[in-house]
C-alpha cells in the first residue's frame, strides 16, 4: 500500500477534464489550444477541423462500435507512450452509435431490448474506467450538452445544462473527471468560452485552479487567472425552475 503526502501531488499533471457544449460550439477545435503532442480518438467525424494541425487521430468505426472499442483498449497502453494528451472526442455519439448496432441486432432489426440498457450501464463505466486509468497522461473527453431535470435540497426542480449522456452513465463519467466545463458562445462578441463553476442551471466543476470560467483559448492553462462568466456568454448559465407540488 502506498502512502503520499499531498504536497508532493500536482494538480497539472496528468489531469483529466470533460467539456460539453451544443453541437458546432467549437469543442473539437479546442483542442488545438493542448499543450503537447495528442492523440484523438474521434467518434464522431468531425475531426476535419483539425487539419493542419500537429495532431494524431484514430478515426473510430461507427458501424461496429464495440468492436472496434475493444480492439482499441487493448492497444491503447501502448499507443498512448508517446503522447501528452489523449482526446475521447464525443462520447454522446458513441452511446448512440452503440444503441444504433444492438437495435440492428435486435429481434425485429430496429428497436432496442431490455437488456441494452443494463448492459450499457456497466459497458460503459468499464470502458471509460479502464481509460481514465491509463497513466501519465492528460484525458480530454468531449460531450454534447442536454438539459436534465435536478431537484434541490428545497424541492424546487431546475432544468440544468449537463453532457449529453443517459442518467445511468452521465453521474459515474462527471465523478472521474478533475473538471467538467460547459462551453458556450457569447451572442454578442461571438466569443468562446468555459464555465468551469456549476450552478442549479449548469453542471460544471473545477478541482484544478480558481477560474469560475475562461476562454477557450486558456482552458488548459491551469493557474490561478479568474475570468468573469459574463464575459463568456450573456445566457449560459441561466435555468428554469418550478416549484415542486
Amino acid at each position: 500500500m502506498e502512502i503520499k503526502n499531498a504536497k508532493n501531488i500536482s494538480r497539472s499533471k496528468n489531469w483529466k477534464v470533460i467539456l460539453y457544449g451544443k453541437p458546432g460550439v467549437g469543442k473539437t477545435s479546442a483542442i488545438k489550444n493542448l499543450k503537447g503532442k495528442t492523440l484523438v480518438i474521434d467518434l464522431d467525424n468531425s475531426s476535419r477541423v483539425l487539419a493542419g494541425t500537429d495532431v494524431d487521430i484514430i478515426e473510430f468505426d461507427r458501424v461496429h462500435p464495440e468492436e472496434f472499442m475493444e480492439t482499441l483498449l487493448k492497444e491503447l497502453p501502448e499507443a498512448i507512450k508517446n503522447y501528452d494528451n489523449l482526446v475521447i472526442d464525443n462520447v454522446s455519439s458513441f452511446e448512440k452509435d452503440w444503441f444504433v448496432e444492438k437495435g440492428r441486432n435486435s429481434h425485429n432489426g430496429i428497436s432496442n431490448e431490455l437488456q441494452d440498457y443494463s448492459q450499457w450501464t456497466n459497458y460503459f463505466a468499464r470502458v471509460m474506467t479502464m481509460i481514465y486509468m491509463l497513466p501519465d497522461i492528460n484525458i480530454v473527453t468531449t460531450a454534447w450538452e442536454n438539459n436534465r431535470q435536478v431537484t434541490n435540497a428545497n424541492g424546487q426542480e431546475f432544468n440544468q445544462f449537463a453532457p449529453q449522456l443517459r442518467e445511468s452513465v452521465r453521474d459515474g463519467l462527471l465523478g472521474l473527471a478533475d473538471v467538467v466545463g460547459r462551453m458556450a458562445i457569447n451572442p454578442e462578441s461571438g466569443n468562446r468560452g468555459v464555465f468551469l463553476e456549476g450552478n442549479d442551471g449548469m453542471f460544471a466543476k473545477n478541482r484544478l485552479d480558481n477560474r469560475k470560467a475562461t476562454s477557450i483559448e486558456q482552458l488548459f492553462n491551469w493557474g490561478d487567472v479568474n475570468v468573469q462568466a459574463s464575459s463568456v456568454s450573456t445566457d449560459a448559465g441561466k435555468s428554469s425552475k418550478t416549484e415542486t407540488k
